[in-house]
């Protein structure tokens, strides 16, 4: 088992990404702190997983106290500490018209000033045990889809902390820092999120292939399937990377003239 013994906070794991990333390290041996906002799903993960093997605790990720409640946590129930995965997100529609400044700050305490406070918090325990952190970007970062301005700005963020603090802090404390960027990933709020904007129950199912080549989206699972290596000792010095987990090439990419759109 690839993560035996490991003890790892995931947020944003009640659901989607998270919830599979945390039910992939569990499979492989760690014990896990669920983080969320909803609580019923939240209690579906705990039950899945089992009381012996995580432990869950509902609050905004942004509130004050609660990166330090997810450590101390961590530390009071199974000793130590030695991997965060900063998976908690708002997705939210934005263009320059619609993005306020209060908006534009909400997603940023949420998506990457949370995550920044998260690991500060987890340094003193991750340097303990030489341990790593995981962030779960998005290819948006690069610039976005027109329609997703305040939250690729966020994501752009943390794709510059990701390699700073991967530079430094594996230098300076032994910590690795790594991130993933996931494409358009069949998550239960991704599916919700496309209904709202006008598209069919089974949308997902009748894809164009310019935004999905193989015929379907990127399963939660797949992208857990990608984050254990990272989590891992299999990564070994590897820090300050970016990876992006798409199924066709993001950057310099071009796209058949009669493409249609859904996104």
């Amino acid at each position: 088992m690839r993560l035996e013994n490991k003890v790892i906070i995931v947020t944003g794991s009640t659901t989607g990404i998270g919830k599979a990333i945390a039910k992939r390290c569990v499979a492989e041996g760690a014990k896990v702190v669920l983080n969320g906002l909803e609580e019923d799903w939240g209690k579906q993960v705990l039950n899945e997983l089992g009381n012996e093997n995580a432990i869950l605790h509902i609050e905004d990720i942004s509130n004050d106290n609660t990166v330090e409640t997810l450590v101390e946590l961590a530390i009071k129930t199974y000793g130590r500490l030695d991997a965060v995965v900063n998976n908690a997100a708002i997705v939210a529609s934005s263009n320059i018209q619609t993005t306020d400044k209060n908006f534009l700050r909400r997603l940023l305490e949420v998506n990457t000033i949370a995550p920044f406070a998260l690991i500060k918090s987890a340094l003193p325990q991750l340097s303990k045990q030489h341990g790593c952190v995981l962030n779960i970007g998005s290819v948006n970062a690069y610039s976005g889809e027109p329609n997703l301005l305040a939250y690729s700005i966020t994501k752009g963020a943390l794709t510059t902390m990701t390699r700073n603090l991967g530079d430094t802090l594996f230098r300076e404390n032994g910590v690795r820092v790594n991130q993933i960027n996931p494409g358009w990933v069949l998550t239960e709020t991704e599916i919700e999120r496309k209904k709202q904007h006008g598209l069919a129950d089974d949308w997902y199912t009748h894809l164009p292939k310019v935004y999905a080549p193989s015929g379907r989206i990127i399963q939660p699972s797949e992208i857990a399937a990608a984050a254990v290596y990272w989590l891992s000792d299999e990564c070994g010095p590897i820090s300050g990377q970016v990876v992006d987990l798409e199924q066709h090439p993001f950057i310099g990419r071009n796209p058949p003239k009669d493409s249609s759109t859904i996104k």
